[in-house]
């Protein structure tokens, strides 16, 4: 049964670089990367957080035409509304799909900090206009919460397996990913 692999976790946390990780290790996976598709919108730059309107749907119909392939999908993708967990969720469902969430959460609570020290792992200058977006929206005040929504998603579906990421131990981290999932790299 293909899976719908959700990545969920704080912006920073290292969502993206275990997928990239995962996917790299398992040929056939489709790494639905959301903010990469960002970058394909035009005009992404300057009306960052409005594209992410725009992805979305497009994010759902990739993930329902790759599951339905009978190929698992990874997405690392922080989600703070219920609403849009259950979305995707209905998308796997409704491609035979099982849908596993694993939540990545800082062992050392420092979700904040790792957003401003994370490195370009999103593409040239991408981090540089996530930081231009979550600054004009608040800066350390929206992560913050980011951080309580992402608490509140985690309460209210307690199947999601949450996996610590400690800042600088991405090895590590994605041993104990490929582990959860069922298979080595």
């Amino acid at each position: 049964m293909p899976r719908l692999i959700h990545l969920n976790g704080p912006p920073g946390i290292g969502k993206s670089t275990l997928a990239q990780l995962y996917a790299d290790d398992h040929p056939g996976v489709l790494n639905l990367d959301i903010d990469l598709l960002r970058a394909l919108i035009g005009g992404w730059r300057d009306r960052f957080a409005e594209t992410g309107a725009i992805v979305r749907p497009l994010a759902l119909g990739m993930a329902g035409a790759h599951l339905a392939g009978g190929r698992d999908v990874i997405m690392p993708q922080f989600l703070g509304r219920l609403t849009e967990v259950e979305r995707f969720e209905a998308v796997a469902h409704g491609n035979g799909a099982a849908f596993c969430e694993i939540a990545l959460m800082d062992s050392q609570g420092q979700p904040v900090e790792r957003f401003y020290r994370r490195g370009g792992d999103g593409g040239p200058g991408w981090h540089q206009y996530a930081r231009q977006a979550v600054d004009l929206g608040g800066g350390p005040a929206l992560l913050a919460r980011h951080c309580d929504q992402l608490a509140d998603v985690l309460a209210a579906r307690p199947g999601v397996i949450v996996l610590p990421s400690a800042e600088g131990e991405i090895q590590e981290t994605y041993q104990a990913l490929t582990a959860i999932l069922g298979g080595g790299a």
